[in-house]
């Protein structure tokens, strides 16, 4: 039986295998795959296959996709390039919000950013989710859980549906990598016994308000960012306002990190008197510098009147859970 005649854009050549010095066959594809979506004009494709089976699949499916305008022509567009056009891309974001999406994106990037973003595979995605799980991906030995690898997945998905939108991607690969289940982790809290015994250790802390109003429920941001005009000693009660972030070293005033964060709490007698002992405090320290005080706006500030770094805040913090001999738990 007589094989199938070709179609007119595939041909069979003859071609020197390079690494046998031998000649092989091979069917090349050469065919009008119409308008290019992102320069406008037409574009030709010419490719090789092994098979005549893998040539016709391909001159189908290119077919398919310059009739229906989804056909994607190769680029050489990097993983790396395709990262930071999709962060120079994000104008609105805040800076906490650009920190996270460099730091999810950090591991695709050190791994494949020299790669064709269209070679970029599933599998390739599966074997940085199993590495990076396992603390064996280079440059990241850190074990990383559900709660990292979730949103580093669902950020990679975003980058590559977008080049999809723009048409040069034929599709988010990402988006079929299963998702690891979140553990039920328990979340770590102090007993009452550990709460007695830091606030006790805090009794002639010149930084003691601060950690009666961590105890209050306020974050570290919120913590560092309160000023005393949220204060009201009289009525007892303090609103949340402001959120002052560290950002890769760098301190960034922002609003509450949700419209449900921008609270107004009552004040309970212990967080009273220790406000209270702070503005006393301030007070004197504020006459004793004269002019060189700092602004003294902020509730939580050092001798100077100046606001102190959250980080700073957080080793604080870590210092006083040691001297007072209770369990390490973050400042949030």
């Amino acid at each position: 039986m007589s094989r199938r005649q070709l179609p007119s854009e595939i041909r069979k050549i003859e071609v020197l295998n390079r690494k046998t010095g031998k000649k092989v066959t091979r069917y090349e594809l050469r065919m009008d795959a119409g308008v290019n979506q992102n320069t406008g004009q037409r574009q030709q494709v010419k490719r090789r296959y092994a098979t005549d089976r893998e040539a016709r699949k391909a001159l189908g499916e290119i077919a398919g996709g310059s009739t229906d305008g989804t056909f994607v022509g190769r680029s050489a567009l990097t993983v790396e390039r395709a990262c930071a056009e999709f962060l120079a891309g994000s104008h609105s974001i805040e800076p906490t919000t650009r920190a996270a999406y460099e730091h999810a994106l950090q591991p695709l990037r050190d791994r494949h950013g020299d790669m064709p973003v269209q070679a970029l595979s599933k599998s390739d995605l599966d074997r940085l989710v199993n590495d990076l799980v396992v603390g064996t991906s280079p440059g990241h030995r850190r074990k990383w859980v559900a709660n990292s690898i979730n949103p580093m997945l669902n950020l990679i998905s975003r980058v590559l549906a977008d080049l999809v939108a723009q048409g040069k991607l034929t599709r988010d690969g990402a988006a079929l990598v299963k998702r690891l289940k979140r553990s039920d982790k328990e979340l770590q809290t102090f007993s009452e016994a550990d709460v007695r015994k830091l606030l006790k250790h805090v009794e002639n802390n010149r930084l003691g308000h601060a950690w009666h109003l961590a105890f209050s429920g306020m974050r570290r941001g919120e913590i560092s960012g309160l000023l005393w005009s949220d204060v009201d000693l009289e009525d007892g009660t303090v609103t949340i306002r402001h959120n002052r972030v560290s950002v890769g070293g760098q301190v960034h005033n922002k609003d509450p990190k949700t419209e449900t964060s921008a609270r107004t709490l009552p004040l309970t007698p212990a967080l009273k008197s220790a406000l209270r002992r702070a503005e006393n405090t301030q007070k004197v320290e504020r006459m004793k510098l004269g002019p060189d005080y700092g602004p003294g706006e902020h509730v939580v500030v050092d001798e100077a009147g100046r606001p102190y770094h959250p980080d700073t805040l957080s080793d604080f913090w870590r210092e006083l859970c040691v001297a007072a001999k209770v369990k390490r738990i973050r400042l949030h």
